[in-house]
């Protein structure tokens, strides 16, 4: 079983953990009737109820189309409850602490911070874009409206971990739960799609002379230490896995996911490499395989 590490964007890092300094939830609050288990930091009943109802609608959407359903408990923490619960070393990156418990930050940190260029080195086009999707209601640019759509990105990671798809390599794990992530709001939260895709827009936009991996081959020999030591620079592979996302999704519509599913649910031997975009394009999309063997082009 892989230990995923997801950032979002942001997102989405997966770690399972040794220990953590709290065993229970007690010092939480709980919010109770929703498909997941919630406990959240005193004082954020609205983010919590509104993260568990958007994560209650996508497991019955996907529940409806391959008939499965994980459990999850979910940790909507603020920064002094974060460290009480989780050793994730970032404060605001979405992780799970198992396979079963996702972390999820309350506030705007340092590090969705982290993410926001200076406007005026971009085209007017996307610093327009940037604005319209990201300016909060004290007029400042905040990455929170991308970070707290990555739920659902993690929630994706829940559906093929519990279900033991063969996910063949890191990057199909992740590339997965953006598929995952943005076929439902394309499907069922429209009016999201400029928050979930201007972010990944931005990050590419911004070139790689930052970063020190960026090729798939570095990713699938460095996965932990990439998430661990360089989260920026994770940062920047999930946004181009969004980015491809949008592209599957926007040339083959929801059949993709469902297709991918079934494919990887029943495919139980590692592939090679040629292997592997054969059985993407001949069983799944095209699209989907372009991800691997055009990994270069993708914008």
């Amino acid at each position: 079983m892989y230990k995923h590490i997801t950032l979002i964007i942001t997102a989405i890092i997966i770690l399972i953990f040794n220990s953590v300094s709290a065993q229970n939830y007690d010092i939480l609050t709980e919010l109770k009737n929703h498909k997941t288990k919630v406990y959240f930091s005193e004082g954020n009943d609205e983010r919590a109820k509104i993260i568990a109802e958007r994560c209650d609608n996508a497991i019955n959407y996907f529940n409806g189309i391959i008939n499965f359903t994980p459990d999850v408990t979910l940790l909507i923490l603020n920064q002094e409850d974060w460290w009480k619960f989780t050793n994730f070393p970032v404060y605001g990156m979405p992780h799970y602490n198992d396979n079963k418990t996702l972390v999820i930050a309350t506030e705007d940190n340092d590090f969705w911070k982290s993410f926001i260029p200076p406007l005026d080195k971009l085209p007017q086009e996307l610093q327009n874009k940037i604005r319209n999707a990201y300016t909060n209601q004290d007029g400042n640019l905040s990455m929170m409206a991308f970070f707290d759509l990555l739920a659902l990105h993690e929630l994706g990671h829940a559906f093929h971990f519990q279900a033991d798809l063969q996910m063949q390599r890191f990057w199909m794990g992740e590339l997965f739960a953006n598929i995952f992530l943005h076929t439902y709001i394309a499907e069922n939260e429209p009016e999201y799609l400029p928050a979930l895709t201007v972010f990944p827009e931005m990050v590419v936009a911004g070139g790689t002379t930052e970063y020190k991996y960026t090729s798939l081959t570095d990713l699938e020999e460095r996965y932990d230490e990439i998430g661990q030591r360089y989260p920026k620079n994770y940062g920047w592979y999930q946004s181009r896995w969004h980015s491809a996302a949008k592209n599957i999704y926007n040339e083959g519509g929801k059949e993709v996911f469902v297709r991918l599913w079934t494919a990887l649910k029943e495919k139980r031997k590692k592939l090679s490499d040629s292997e592997l975009a054969d059985f993407l394009t001949n069983n799944v999309h095209q699209s989907v395989a372009d991800v691997f063997v055009k990994w270069n082009e993708i914008n």
